[in-house]
């Protein structure tokens, strides 16, 4: 089975991908198309020096790897950032493919990006690039795709684990909930910047509390993103 996660920047998608490392039947990619995203937007990203030079940079070759299945391993996990899905950049390898969404509040995803990425635009935390690749997936298959919101699988990680395995017709398994704390082999090069949180975990975090109170830009990015959200809030599984 290849699976394709479709989510934005901090949320829960890198403890998701260790998560499904964990099961021991499944290769994982850390954001495939990240290098890509990078040359065309010229971005001056954390260790983007470090992702041009050790990632692939052509979309398409990218693409005709996305669509195959992993060498080693029954099943293929594939992490992806919608906002790196450029105009241009192929989607068509995406009916090869299950294709879930994981989503988030935007309030808890400006107040964490903006903590590792000064002055954050709506475009750069994939909210619209998410709402359109839902439905691009949606009209081609004629049904809602899979979607997961972080928060509850925060507030119940085995149950909602559980749920999306069953949707994906793949086995539970408990080793899902559970990682040795640091890096990974598989992660991507910008790791030490990002991953500092999940390279201390041992598993899933606690419930979430209140939403963050936010103010100026972060508040303004956060509210135009509600929209979005909520179109796939609406299908997410319980």
């Amino acid at each position: 089975m290849r699976i394709a996660m479709w989510s934005g920047p901090r949320n829960l998608s890198t403890a998701m991908m260790y998560s499904f490392a964990a099961r021991g039947d499944c290769a994982v990619w850390d954001e495939p198309f990240y290098a890509a995203y990078l040359a065309e937007t010229g971005l001056d990203h954390p260790l983007r020096a470090e992702t041009l030079a050790a990632w692939q940079q052509d979309p398409v070759h990218v693409a005709a790897h996305c669509r195959r299945d992993a060498p080693d391993q029954p099943h293929f996990y594939q992490k992806h950032m919608c906002q790196h899905m450029l105009p241009g950049v192929p989607r068509d390898w995406m009916a090869d493919v299950t294709n879930v969404f994981l989503i988030r509040h935007p309030a808890r995803v400006m107040a964490s990006f903006a903590a590792k990425y000064d002055d954050a635009t709506l475009t750069d935390i994939g909210f619209i690039q998410q709402a359109e690749l839902f439905d691009e997936v949606a009209q081609r298959t004629g049904t809602a795709p899979l979607v997961l919101d972080s928060a509850d699988i925060r507030a119940n990680p085995k149950h909602m684990l559980m749920a999306l395995c069953s949707a994906l017709n793949l086995p539970f398994r408990d080793e899902m909930l559970e990682w040795q704390q640091g890096p990974r082999p598989y992660d991507g090069p910008w790791a030490p910047h990002w991953y500092e949180a999940v390279h201390r975990s041992t598993g899933f975090a606690t419930a979430e509390g209140p939403l963050p109170q936010l103010s100026g830009h972060a508040a303004q990015v956060a509210d135009a993103a509600q929209d979005y959200y909520t179109q796939l809030a609406v299908h997410a599984l319980g």
